[in-house]
């Protein structure tokens, strides 16, 4: 059993939780974090912004070591992310013709594996760091209020499960309570029958 102690301080810091949270893994985090506002345990628009500023950090972060460290770095830890150099030379031709719809579209693809590496080739092609932050931070808003849409949705669901099962729990027991009270008046009924025998 969780000692409480520990259940107070995660409810006390639960955003301060999931700032780094969403930092390392945001679109699960805020997908988690739909069925937790469903549930009650957060209020909307803190966990908002809370996860908008975690996932906004970790794509200013991918910016610097595409603008810092660019080439070298991917070519020598890219393969632990799926990115190859054939990659990023292909998404920085792209870059050249759609760069603003590449990076707003970047945020509402981050499932299909190809986000991370445009964030750093931004970063490579010194796209001007206000514009990489406009466009990204308006994709932000969609795909962070999507994610927590789909979650509070799942929500929904968990909460109807749980109700049902409290019910389904609640006529099983009547069920064995009636089966118990039938079986023992039985007993009772021949056992009183053999007596009069």
């Amino acid at each position: 059993m969780i000692p409480e102690a520990i259940l107070s301080w995660v409810s006390t810091y639960r955003y301060a939780i999931l700032f780094p949270l969403a930092l390392v893994e945001g679109p699960v985090i805020m997908t988690v974090s739909g069925v937790f506002l469903k549930l009650g345990y957060f209020t909307f628009w803190p966990l908002y912004f809370v996860l908008m500023a975690g996932d906004l950090t970790a794509d200013i972060l991918c910016y610097a070591v595409g603008y810092y460290g660019g080439h070298p770095l991917v070519h020598r830890y890219g393969k632990y992310f799926s990115i190859s150099d054939a990659l990023l030379t292909k998404t920085e031709t792209a870059f050249h013709r759609h760069q603003n719809k590449i990076l707003f579209i970047s945020k509402i693809t981050m499932g299909l594996g190809f986000a991370l590496v445009i964030l750093i080739t931004a970063g490579v092609m010194r796209i001007p760091f206000k514009k990489y932050l406009v466009f990204n931070a308006l994709g932000q808003t969609v795909w962070t209020a999507l994610l927590i849409g789909i979650g509070y949705f799942f929500g929904s669901v968990v909460v109807l499960v749980n109700e049902g099962l409290r019910l389904a729990t609640g006529v099983a027991f009547a069920a064995i309570i009636a089966a118990l009270l039938y079986g023992v008046n039985r007993y009772l009924r021949q056992r009183d029958l053999q007596n009069k025998l």
